[in-house]
């Protein structure tokens, strides 16, 4: 599959996903079943299920012209209960974190070279506000993604940084790679991140970073507001509440310091 390109390729990924599906209804099923289902040729849904075979995704049975789902799905489904897991059991903490500092609270997790935002609770002064939910973040112009930046390894962060320019979106935004990185050394010796102005003009955000049971980062929490109102000064002055919540969420999940 990974020579097709263009319609090919969408071709060939709709017909492994409907391989997975017709192999999650059956329980299992052979070749020629897979591909009479499908309708094309046996030597295509050999070819599918032999690529989707070399991924763990699907396995032959004990009956060897059979296929059924590999474990490779059950370490898929485990990040989407993982992501689940940290929404359920944070939201607690961001709702009370929104509640006393009065802005809006995300929870965000490293995907590819972005910070995606899982959840968001609004604090009681944002009468209006972006919904960051889903959104793509860059990682270098936002309190979250600075977390998730420090707290990878070397090598991660060195690849991360040179795979394309830092963009400027304001005047402020931090473009020199040299001067982020001692930024981010600052991040993990203070506990906590944040952003003035970087990412859009008149909004200012801070992120404290989120463990698993293992001590991994594995998200981060930030708090983000209007300038005028969520300033520098405010933002260190609430610090310790904002990794307070941080740990207490890590604590959720099974981390103990």
């Amino acid at each position: 599959m990974s020579n097709d390109s263009g319609s090919g390729g969408v071709q060939s990924v709709d017909r492994a996903i409907s391989v997975l599906e017709i192999l999650s209804r059956r329980g299992e099923a052979g070749v020629s079943e897979v591909a009479a289902e499908i309708d094309v040729h046996k030597s295509t849904a050999f070819r599918l299920l032999g690529a989707l075979e070399a991924r763990g995704l699907v396995e032959q049975a004990e009956d060897r012209g059979k296929y059924r789902l590999g474990f490779g799905i059950i370490r898929l489904a485990g990040g989407v209960n993982t992501q689940m897991d940290l929404g359920r059991r944070s939201r607690p903490v961001c709702q009370r974190l929104a509640e006393e500092i009065g802005e809006t609270v995300n929870i965000a997790v490293l995907r590819s070279s972005y910070a995606v935002n899982l959840d968001q609770v609004r604090g009681p002064s944002a009468v209006t506000t972006f919904n960051w939910v889903g959104q793509l973040t860059p990682l270098h112009a936002t309190s979250s993604g600075k977390v998730l930046l420090a707290h990878v390894e070397d090598k991660q962060r060195a690849k991360l940084l040179s795979e394309r320019p830092l963009e400027r979106l304001t005047d402020r935004t931090i473009t020199d790679v040299a001067e982020l990185e001692k930024q981010l050394a600052e991040i993990r010796k203070a506990g906590y991140a944040y952003c003035l102005e970087e990412l859009e003009d008149g909004l200012n955000a801070m992120a404290a970073p989120i463990r698993s049971y293992h001590g991994d980062v594995v998200a981060a929490v930030s708090v983000s507001g209007p300038a005028y109102r969520f300033s520098a000064e405010r933002m260190h002055q609430l610090a310790s509440v904002l990794i307070g919540g941080a740990d207490e969420i890590s604590g959720r999940l099974g981390y103990a310091d």
